[in-house]
């Protein structure tokens, strides 16, 4: 193990502990598994990996386009309003941008001094990991620490970089340099770059890369990103992304902190099978004759109520996280009903879906989501949302939802396994995750990020590129961790060092028999359609 990886652990390196009799004596019963499925699931990490770090293909009349089927029996094409009002400006105020560059390009000879001096405070150098984002000719587009104009060396640095091996014929992924990672995501007419001194791999920083590049896809499309470098290969993407920084910055949060990322899944709320149904079949009578809708869905703290989607589409959990944090970072759509444009890079990046967003009630802190093909049904979605929050409120749907975010969260002491510290569990049939709150020794925030980097590491050594393994047991001085993969789900615990084999073994089983008695409470297991 790394010297940095021993430092961030405060530990000696684990003992790996022989597997295979724990693989013979644990049990195959599997829960949370389902025929019906309504996201799509990846059987490994290196699968999802791979689907998020690949080059989308076809452009936005392609027949391919999810959004393109939909619309077969439309004439007129969908076209992303926000890109190309971006493009059509962009040929009106050409010259006077020129000039603007020109004056920029002198201030920063001016202040070179000053960055120099900027990339030399100590506060800035030492956090944990940095992510810079730049178009392919160099111009800054965001930082996640300091200010852009301040790193423009920096940023032309790694452009340099990126283009030297270039020349080659190479595309560069990453550098090591003692505990730093610096680790490059060259998406054509981006370049992302993470520079990390945290537990996280290599192949984790690209997959939270991937994750910022889909981030700025929404707001923008991938087609209408390319058709602008391609016009002008010096624009400033800034003057597009202003105002998402938010969103960015959210998101980057949520990498470092929540594992629905690393595990490829979303976390559903806790919910009587009744109420679930209630709302499911809600969402079907009111929006099932609306022409082009794709997904209906309600979604509370990072978490799923339900989906109803359109038949043969499904939606990709990288998808749903960006609506995760669409809702979670933009404290405005708690106060009215919002009418934007939205693409889901999973489900078709070089178009928009038009989605209605609103919260369900003043009393209630769930958001209902309506995505469509049609610009033109804001109206007719409103009219829909109202007619679910009334049908909601008379079945009590409301206060069950509130109930639940109140009440339904539950700790390893429900389990009956005292050694038991912290645990997560993902069905990869449903793309689905349920994991218990954080109880001691990891109520700190220090504690928290602690247990995420043990939770990376041992994610690291089961979907090891060069080596899978199907489990893993380590020991270490504070922690025992366990790690299980199989082709239904996929298991993280961390358990008492002192632990036995045997006794983790019994846990492990006991874990499986209790998520297998609620299953129904914490996944989704069906897959409603309009």
């Amino acid at each position: 193990m790394a010297d940095g990886v021993r430092e961030y652990l405060e530990e000696p390196p684990p003992k790996l502990v022989p597997i295979e009799a724990v693989a013979v004596e644990l049990k195959d019963d599997t829960p949370g598994v389902s025929g019906e499925v309504m996201l799509v699931n990846t059987d490994s990490f290196e699968e999802c990996n791979h689907e998020l770090d690949t080059q989308f293909s076809g452009g936005e009349d392609g027949p391919d386009s999810p959004i393109r089927k939909v619309q077969q029996e439309q004439e007129k094409e969908l076209v992303g309003g926000m890109g190309n009002v971006a493009v059509a400006d962009d040929d009106e105020k050409a010259e006077s941008e020129d000039a603007l560059q020109i004056l920029d390009q002198k201030e920063e000879t001016e202040e070179e001094n000053l960055d120099e001096e900027y990339l030399q405070n100590p506060e800035w150098i030492q956090k944990e990991k940095h992510v810079f984002i730049l178009s392919e000719s160099g111009k800054p587009i965001y930082t996640r620490y300091g200010k852009e104009d301040r790193l423009v060396t920096l940023f032309g640095l790694m452009q340099a970089l990126v283009s030297c091996v270039a020349d080659s014929d190479d595309v560069i992924r990453c550098v090591v340099a003692g505990d730093h990672k610096f680790v490059f995501l060259v998406r054509s007419p981006l370049i992302l770059v993470a520079v990390s001194h945290s537990i996280a791999s290599i192949a984790q920083l690209l997959m939270q890369l991937t994750y910022v590049q889909n981030q700025i896809v929404s707001v923008l499309t991938s087609s209408a990103l390319t058709r602008m470098f391609e016009k002008r290969r010096n624009y400033d993407f800034r003057h597009l992304l202003g105002g998402t920084e938010r969103l960015l910055d959210n998101l980057l949060n949520m990498l470092d902190s929540h594992p629905s990322f690393l595990l490829g899944a979303i976390q559903c709320l806790p919910l009587a099978t009744s109420v679930r149904d209630t709302i499911t079949q809600t969402i079907i009578q009111y929006c099932s004759k609306i022409k082009n809708l794709v997904f209906g869905l309600i979604i509370c703290h990072n978490q799923l109520i339900s989906l109803v989607r359109m038949k043969k589409f499904l939606l990709h959990p990288a998808d749903l996280h960006l609506l995760f944090n669409l809702v979670n970072a933009t404290e405005s759509l708690k106060t009215s009903e919002n009418w934007m444009p939205i693409c889901l890079p999973k489900f078709d990046p070089n178009g928009y879906l038009y989605g209605h967003v609103s919260y369900l009630a003043d009393d209630c802190e769930a958001c209902l989501l309506l995505l469509s093909v049609d610009r033109e049904q804001f109206f007719t979605l409103s009219e829909a949302k109202q007619k679910i929050v009334d049908r909601l409120r008379r079945h009590h749907c409301l206060e069950g939802i509130n109930t639940a975010i109140r009440t339904s969260s539950y700790t390893v002491k429900a389990i009956g396994a005292p050694e038991l510290r912290h645990f997560l569990y993902k069905s990869k049939t449903t793309a689905q995750f349920t994991c218990p709150e954080y109880t001691a020794p990891y109520q700190t925030e220090k504690g928290q990020r602690r247990l995420f980097g043990l939770y990376q590491l041992l994610h690291h050594r089961v979907h090891s590129v060069s080596r899978p393994l199907k489990m893993v047991y380590m020991v270490m001085d504070t922690h025992t961790l366990l790690g299980w993969v199989t082709r239904e789900f996929e298991l993280y615990a961390a358990l008492e060092p002192l632990v036995t084999k045997h006794n983790a073994i019994i846990y492990v089983n006991k874990l499986l028999r209790w998520i297998k008695s609620d299953e129904n409470k914490l996944f989704i297991l069906s897959s409603p359609t309009f």
